[in-house]
């Protein structure tokens, strides 16, 4: 039996003049996991999107078990085992757990339906079989995401797949979530199963992968057994040059008191306690870490911080702002007071992809005098700042430069024009960053970084709220730990800087702390 059960020859994909994938051969073995890594525009979701038949190439032969393919859609690569975990799920929240996995391949039996009862027994096989134990009749509107996660490998699984490709699994997952998710990959891989992981994540390559390639531009740059490299080789792979993989800084000198939050206590419209006096200070000049688990009170905190929550019954306590308080002011008054905010979800709330990266450079702003003319915009300063911070930001554009359409760039580079944005909003005082890197590569991880602590030098309060430990630990001055929407625990600078000389120790004392 051939120990390759993928085989991929000379594969090539372009889009109008653009090489997503160029001259690819790669072989992946039979029962293995096997990490594929890149920056984002690397290439590596169109490579696997080949693979699961949603594009065909333009070069370049497929070969499954041995056998070759021409895969022309995925229901053609599903019939040959191969089955795809999108990294936004696609589930239906009013179907239930059982529905949602045999949704459009409904079984029967001589052409009549099998009762409902005996698809949940089904069901309930398989998840045990591979340890993913999960209540067949539950409502998938009800689940947690890791439970969702589940959902959509079942699906897979319960169509056949023998080999799964998972795009960003752990993206969106708790740290909890992560271990019993690793968990769930070594059962596959010990039932035989073959399990493809597109991630940005380095350590969870070396934590759970047997082998991994590397992606850049488009081009296969290397493949290795994961035993055989390291982060640090990874990302210079990556990259194409030495990469800072924690951020280096000074010692903070903070300057007073900017933000103050004394004793916020907030309950939802169902009644249910969200916040529960949380209290926390922010300086001048630090960067101001919160630590925690994603749904301990983040959106509410983020929202409140942002004038979003309209219901001044429901809170009590106070948020003061150089003295003054917060409270009942809307979003532009807040952003007038030298207030920047850089929310969780960039797509929803920090950019609109149909305009262009200089329209997207001055959201908020465009009411400035210096962006304006008798006759709207003045065209030639907004695109000379654009053309300003696409430089000093390092942002990758096409032919169009700033006329570009943001929702055409990748991930990093939509991120750093968002950060470009809000640092460099004029009197700032206080910067707010909510998950800043989440879903993007490493170079940009390391630039966005950088810029945090510029910021934070140049006398700037920074609030950052992340679920990313090493990110917290990277990049704080201090520590607060938020668990069920209060502070659990809170760690001094010399504390933090303590931490950081066994940062794996100090991982898990602030883990402690948020579960």
């Amino acid at each position: 039996m051939n120990e390759n059960i993928i085989e991929l020859e000379g594969i090539a994909k372009k889009f109008g003049s653009f090489y997503a994938n160029k001259n690819i051969s790669l072989q992946i073995r039979r029962g293995s996991i096997h990490a594929i890594v890149g920056e984002n525009g690397a290439g590596k979701s169109t490579l696997m999107n080949i693979l699961y038949g949603m594009y065909e190439p333009d070069a370049g032969t497929i070969k499954v078990c041995g056998e070759m393919v021409n895969f022309t859609s995925p229901t053609h690569a599903i019939r040959h085992g191969i089955g795809m975990v999108h990294q936004h799920f696609m589930l239906i929240p009013t179907l239930s757990v059982a529905e949602n996995i045999v949704l459009g391949q409904e079984p029967t039996e001589h052409g009549v339906q099998i009762p409902f009862r005996e698809v949940e027994s089904q069901i309930k096989v398989l998840a045990k079989q591979f340890g993913l134990e999960i209540e067949p009749t539950a409502k998938v509107g009800t689940l947690s995401v890791g439970l969702e996660q589940r959902v959509e490998i079942l699906k897979v699984l319960y169509r056949k797949a023998d080999i799964l490709i998972l795009d960003e699994p752990t993206a969106v997952l708790t740290p909890l979530e992560i271990q019993q998710f690793f968990g769930t990959l070594r059962s596959l891989r010990e039932g035989g199963k073959t399990i493809i992981i597109i991630t940005h994540k380095l350590e969870e390559v070396l934590a759970i992968s047997d082998s991994v390639s590397v992606m850049r531009q488009g081009q296969l740059i290397a493949t290795l057994p994961t035993a055989e490299t390291d982060k640090a080789m990874l990302a210079k792979m990556m990259v194409g040059r030495d990469v800072l993989l924690r951020v280096e800084k000074t010692p903070s000198e903070p300057n007073g008191t900017i933000l103050s939050v004394q004793s916020i206590s907030y309950k939802n419209a169902k009644g249910i306690s969200v916040l529960e006096n949380l209290s926390f200070e922010v300086q001048a000049g630090e960067v101001y870490g919160i630590a925690g688990v994603e749904g301990n009170g983040q959106s509410a905190l983020l929202s409140l911080l942002w004038g979003l929550l309209d219901e001044p019954h429901r809170i009590s306590g106070e948020v003061l702002f150089c003295g003054k308080s917060l409270l009942g002011k809307s979003p532009r008054e807040i952003a007038r007071l030298g207030i920047s905010h850089i929310p969780e979800d960039r797509h929803k709330h920090a950019m609109i992809k149909a305009f262009s990266i200089a329209e997207n450079l001055v959201f908020g702003r465009q009411h400035e005098r210096e962006f304006l003319s008798a006759v709207g915009f003045n065209t030639k300063k907004l695109a000379s700042y654009a053309a300003e911070m696409i430089r000093a930001f390092d942002v990758r554009v096409g032919e169009k430069q700033a006329a570009e359409k943001i929702g055409n760039l990748s991930g990093g580079n939509q991120q750093k024009v968002v950060v470009a944005r809000e640092i460099n909003r004029p009197e700032l005082k206080l910067l707010i960053l909510a998950q800043p890197t989440r879903g993007i590569d490493i170079g940009a991880i390391e630039f966005i970084h950088q810029k945090v602590i510029e910021a934070r030098d140049k006398g700037i309060a920074v609030l950052l709220i992340s679920a990313e430990l090493e990110e917290i630990l990277s990049l704080s001055d201090r520590i607060g730990c938020l668990f069920k929407g209060k502070i659990s625990h809170e760690f001094s600078r010399e504390a933090v800087l303590q931490g950081r000389k066994s940062p794996e120790n100090f991982e898990k004392e602030i883990g402690y702390y948020i579960t």
